[in-house]
């Protein structure tokens, strides 16, 4: 993914643009299309915006190497607002199946994947936060959006709905599992520290 994000940085950087102002703009892009494509039954239109705009979350990084700037304010803008993004794509989805799609049970899993999906980078940002590291599990985040945008833009064109319901499923269990392999992985460390 750098070599081909590296000419788009350059091109960026060269005009002025900083890797904050991308993180910042492909995350309104992102927010915006969710809660507006998702709600209202454009499920392949809005996977494909958040899809585009989603790889700006690589761009940011490469951005930020090329040209010297990174360090941990970038990376906190970058996860924090990773969160944003995440939860108004689960929103519009569960906005989707209370709403026009009328499908109940593909609203609560929605809500989960929202719901867990959020524990999955805490767990291991209050692991690092204790000097520990929780870079292990299944369920990640880049995974995590691709599964959804690709079961989405499915159904958009025309698969049936249970497809989303399912994949909406195995990812609230697989980030539940990832968030269970995160705390075993802190446990084991604390009880070294002992």
């Amino acid at each position: 993914m750098t070599k081909v994000m590296t000419p788009i940085a350059d091109l960026l950087l060269a005009r002025g643009v900083t890797p904050d102002a991308v993180t910042i703009t492909g995350t309104l892009v992102v927010v915006v299309a969710a809660l507006t494509l998702f709600p209202t039954g454009h499920l392949l239109a809005g996977s494909l915006v958040i899809g585009l705009f989603a790889l700006t979350d690589s761009l940011d990084g490469v951005m930020a190497r090329r040209s010297g700037r990174s360090g941990e304010w970038g990376a906190f803008l970058d996860s924090t607002l990773d969160r944003f993004g995440d939860a108004a794509i689960f929103a519009g989805l569960l906005l989707w199946f209370t709403g026009g799609g009328d499908h109940r049970l593909t609203a609560v899993l929605a809500l989960a994947c929202l719901v867990l999906g959020s524990i999955v980078p805490y767990a291991r940002a209050r692991a690092e936060g204790l000097g520990m590291t929780a870079a292990v599990g299944i369920a990640e985040r880049a995974d995590r959006l691709l599964a959804v945008l690709l079961a989405t833009a499915l159904v958009g064109v025309g698969l049936p709905r249970t497809v989303l319901t399912v994949v909406l499923g195995l990812l609230a269990v697989a980030s539940a599992v990832t968030v269970l392999q995160r705390m075993a992985t802190v446990h084991r460390q604390a009880q070294v520290v002992r």
